[in-house]
């Protein structure tokens, strides 16, 4: 664990914004906020710091988390493609995959020696659809606690433009290769690529990450600037997050290449390692 530097405890000062992400951040084996992560986010946001969820979770899974730790702010979902005030209802932003990637990606997973490996998941207006019921997206939906729905033909779902498009695999190393593959086919203009967990390669909008996701929420809502946020997370997908954050915290349990853009490195989600991070700067 690294020390705080004095800049980072002069920072801490200033800010008025908390973005959590929730796998591997506030929730780990358990899929639920430990009390000890609940009370220090509660007690910061009894001094007045507001708090967001920034999260690669449809927007109908992340919303107990976001009802869990009282936010008042847009629930920041599917990487920031779907951002949504639950309490007024408005959506902010909805950013999608075109309807010609979609089908382009579609044909890569399913060339015969993927098509096997992968089970492959599209969301399209908060819902899940799917080609059939595999092990892994029977694990997925329950954790996240939705029903994935299956249509066969994926294709048949594309009336609608997705807003994620999902594919997994136990296999990380094939995970790997197909993330390494797809971006050299596709430039980050045409397609933002990322893996939240080491089983998920995710794509999404070329405009859409968590770093401008929270940036529409602390300039152009709040009114804030980038000194006055400080961002948790522990994967990939949260590395445009930790960048943008005038203080990026990166969890224990992180892959190294997140903790090495880290301002700082809290302990582990099973060790609370929020709390600790939100206890040493900001309470």
């Amino acid at each position: 664990m690294q020390k705080a530097s004095t800049d980072n405890q002069a920072a801490a000062k200033d800010i008025k914004l908390l973005v959590l992400d929730i796998d591997g951040t506030i929730a780990g084996h358990s899929n639920t906020i430990s009390e000890p992560v609940k009370q220090a986010i509660f007690a910061a946001q009894a001094r007045g710091i507001q708090v967001a969820i920034a999260t690669g979770r449809m927007y109908r899974s992340a919303l107990r988390f976001h009802q869990d730790i009282g936010s008042t702010l847009p629930l920041m979902a599917y990487q920031g493609a779907w951002i949504q005030d639950p309490i007024s209802q408005k959506i902010h932003r909805h950013w999608v995959v075109s309807r010609e990637i979609a089908h382009q990606l579609l044909d890569y997973f399913e060339q015969p020696e993927l098509r096997s490996l992968l089970s492959v998941h599209f969301y399209i207006n908060d819902q899940l659809y799917v080609r059939e019921l595999t092990r892994e997206t029977k694990t997925y939906a329950e954790r996240s606690g939705i029903i994935a729905i299956p249509v066969g033909d994926l294709r048949q779902a594309l009336t609608n433009e997705p807003t994620k498009i999902l594919a997994l695999s136990d296999d990380t190393d094939l995970i790997d290769k197909l993330l390494g593959n797809l971006r050299r086919q596709y430039t980050p203009g045409e397609l933002y690529m990322t893996t939240s967990v080491a089983t998920f390669f995710e794509a999404t909008n070329a405009s859409v990450n968590k770093g401008t996701a929270v940036r529409y929420l602390a300039e152009e809502l709040l009114g804030l600037q980038l000194a006055n946020v400080m961002a948790i997370g522990d994967n990939f997908n949260d590395v445009e997050m930790l960048e943008y954050a005038g203080l990026g915290v990166a969890m224990g349990n992180a892959p190294t290449g997140v903790q090495a853009i880290a301002k700082w490195v809290a302990p582990s989600v099973e060790e609370d390692g929020a709390a600790v991070a939100i206890e040493k700067f900001l309470l």
